[in-house]
């Protein structure tokens, strides 16, 4: 499976190795985009790796299978697809993306979890509903239940055993 990436690290780089330096080292690939090399803030030189961005998957595939462990001004470089950028947040932690990326899923799990819990609510009190349907029904056939508990051990043994208990 190709890889879509066209953005290449690149790795090991010598201190006097400059963007004109990579860029001339990278053309014979394919048409480069861009080619940086991030500074160090306190020495303003680069730290030791740069990226080569090409306008095809092709030719950055192309210059990482040549250029990975070739030699550059005294140096073995390290050539693979560049990561991209790494943010604290996300709702796993470290993310690509930024932390308010999450928002709108959040916001989606927030209605759908109020929308359960109303239903559930809604729910609860058809049943409790119901049940009082049930009971009203039952109290107007109260007598044929007397009756009943006539003959029926257990729900003799259960009317003595609320009759027992202290109100």
């Amino acid at each position: 499976m190709a890889n879509p990436k066209t953005t290449l690290y690149v790795g090991g780089l010598e201190e006097n190795v400059t963007e004109g330096v990579l860029h001339a080292a990278f053309i014979p690939f394919g048409d480069v985009k861009d080619v940086s090399m991030p500074l160090d803030q306190a020495t303003q030189k680069h730290r030791g790796f740069g990226f080569v961005t090409y306008l095809e998957k092709e030719d950055a595939a192309a210059a990482m299978d040549n250029m990975h462990n070739a030699e550059l001004y005294g140096r073995v470089l390290t050539v693979n697809y560049a990561q991209p950028i790494k943010i604290k947040g996300g709702e796993q932690g470290w993310a690509s993306q930024p932390v308010w990326a999450d928002a709108d899923t959040w916001f989606e799990r927030q209605q759908q979890e109020e929308e359960l819990a109303k239903l559930n609510a809604e729910h609860e009190a058809t049943v409790k509903a119901a049940e009082e349907e049930e009971r009203k029904r039952a109290g107007k056939s109260g007598v044929e239940e007397e009756e009943d508990v006539k003959d029926d051990p257990m729900a003799q043994a259960e009317a003595a055993a609320i009759a027992q208990q202290p109100s």
